[in-house]
């Protein structure tokens, strides 16, 4: 097979693709919050969860627990998503230590998650857990009402 037909090389054929992604990426950066968000996820019962909050396993409010009483203590579990990875767009974990304006914070048990307003979009009604396997242990989001298939290790994912 040759990479052209008649006179189209392969980035013609792939230009559609490529400006849909460019266009999906600009809806995320224009996505707008007002300001700070903060969600209390502990003083509400389990009938009136948000479907659009980021949620917190038991395993992941566990974990954060155990990196506050070791080193990190008052740190926050930041989630993103960043163009990338094999499925178009990849999830970053961090820790840090406050929310910067516009961030939705997420708490329960006392631990928090924070997500920037331009990712917010991206993981709305998402979990988060922390799993641990033979090869590593990390923070995934297990759970992505926006997200279309993925790879396997559950790092990055394609937007419906």
């Amino acid at each position: 097979m040759s990479y052209t037909n008649n006179g189209r090389s392969l980035f013609h054929h792939l230009t559609p693709f490529i400006t849909n992604r460019l266009n999906q990426g600009r809806r995320i950066l224009s996505y707008s919050s007002s300001s700070t968000a903060v969600v209390d996820e502990s003083s509400s019962s389990s009938s009136s969860v948000n479907q659009d909050d980021v949620h917190m396993t038991e395993n992941c409010i566990q974990r954060l627990k155990e990196l506050h009483a070791k080193q990190a203590k008052d740190k926050m579990l930041r989630l993103s998503v960043e163009a990338g990875g094999c499925s178009g767009f990849q999830y970053v974990f961090e820790l840090d230590d406050e929310p910067k304006p516009n961030d939705r914070v997420f708490t329960k048990e006392g631990v928090k998650l924070v997500v920037d307003k331009s990712s917010y979009g991206l993981v709305k009604g998402a979990t988060v857990d922390y799993v641990e396997e033979l090869i590593r242990s990390a923070f995934v989001v297990t759970e992505n009402p926006s997200a279309v298939g993925g790879c396997s290790c559950k790092s990055s994912f394609m937007v419906k």
